[in-house]
């Protein structure tokens, strides 16, 4: 589905390959054999659009769809998207008795969360589908392991008063994307008592789950019965410097394009942008691409005295933003080649001799998560591919 066939041509914007993510989410589903796939949907799919994002991974074969905060799955759910979905990022006195009209699986760190979930379940007559969260080690949600087995008590009281029903067990890992580190297997050994301790006091859950997409590429023995892909299921890899993409059978479902709005010949000496970072070191062209951070480019992609911007493809060649990024544009030095107004400019891209949404991250510092996440809703989404219908 292209929004804007027949219809003017956006002056930017985000285009999204859903073909690319249903066939991402299959080849994950190969490399994970028995257990299941959650394709990881929160920030707005990782910017890629959360409800056809959704339904493409569904397409792909994934069972599960997750989400941090509960508006996104609530919003899936008024969409029609159906099957297993679960939302974990929940502060006192959320929504809770809409999570559960709409059959969203909650999580608990603690219980105060299992008593406002009862009180919810007993409020509307829904039994809650309950995954409970234990820290092994990440330091950030989840229970501590001292207080887990006060956790799984007070969900299963609830359990047997007929409010919840105790069908997960999860936890995250901290150093995944560096499968040697020792974190990793005592976080692994961590889990595996978490899992007999509640085990033991009468928990049987449905699924455990503990590997995020550098663990479902990396760390076999974290599987489980599900595994939480996120990034890997929009064909970037969360361990760029050890598993490329295309080596695991992932291709990129984004690509950000925009259109020149000016070109202009410039002198020797002629200051680029706020600040004059950059300054022309001979007469040279200039091309005015009309994102900046206010769409989602970031300002640490900036080029001049501190090193070379981040990268763009114009006129068929590779060349890197010159000067400070601004709120709405940002400039390209491209020397004597022939580029005219109108012309398309790839910012990062799923085609071969495109700039990635690595070498973005690269660039600025940072990790693809980031960069790919960023773009405002301002800029259009383009979809191509085949839209599953459901």
């Amino acid at each position: 589905m292209d929004e804007h066939a027949g219809g003017p041509v956006p002056h930017a914007q985000v285009r999204v390959d859903l073909s690319a993510i249903r066939d991402n989410v299959r080849e994950l589903n190969i490399r994970t054999g028995a257990a299941e796939v959650m394709a990881v949907v929160k920030a707005d799919a990782y910017g890629h659009g959360l409800v056809p994002a959704a339904r493409a991974a569904q397409a792909g074969g994934a069972t599960w769809l997750g989400t941090a905060v509960l508006g996104e799955a609530l919003a899936l759910r008024a969409a029609g998207v159906t099957g297993r979905l679960m939302a974990w990022l929940c502060a006192p006195g959320e929504r809770w008795a809409d999570a559960l009209a709409a059959d969203v699986d909650v999580s608990a760190s603690a219980p105060w969360a299992v008593a406002e979930i009862a009180a919810a379940a007993r409020e509307t007559g829904r039994t809650a589908r309950l995954h409970l969260k234990v820290d092994t080690g990440l330091g950030r949600g989840g229970a501590p392991r001292a207080e887990w087995t006060t956790l799984v008590d007070t969900a299963l009281k609830a359990q047997a008063d007929g409010l919840v029903n105790v069908v997960g067990l999860w936890s995250h890992f901290a150093i995944a994307d560096a499968p040697e580190h020792p974190v990793n297997t005592a976080q692994v050994a961590a889990f595996r008592a978490a899992l007999a301790a509640a085990e033991a006091r009468g928990a049987r859950p449905e699924v455990r789950h503990l590997a995020n997409s550098a663990a479902t590429l990396m760390a076999p023995q974290s599987h489980f019965d599900l595994v939480r892909t996120g990034l890997a299921t929009y064909g970037l890899s969360p361990v760029p410097d050890a598993v490329r993409p295309d080596e695991v059978g992932l291709r990129p479902a984004m690509s950000v394009r925009a259109r020149l709005a000016l070109v202009k010949r410039v002198p020797a000496g002629h200051g680029v942008s706020y600040g004059h970072f950059y300054v022309t070191d001979r007469e040279t062209t200039l091309a005015l691409v009309p994102l900046g951070y206010a769409d989602g480019v970031p300002r640490h992609g900036s080029g001049g005295d501190g090193g070379p911007g981040a990268p763009v493809l114009v006129g068929g060649r590779i060349r890197q933003v010159a000067g400070r990024v601004c709120m709405d544009q940002f400039v390209v030095d491209v020397g004597d080649d022939d580029v005219r107004a109108g012309d398309e400019v790839v910012l990062f891209g799923d085609a071969a001799g495109e700039p990635t949404a690595q070498d973005w991250a690269r660039a600025c510092r940072t990790i693809s998560y980031e960069i790919v996440t960023r773009f405002a809703p301002r800029l259009p989404r383009t979809y191509v591919g085949e839209e599953p219908q459901r």
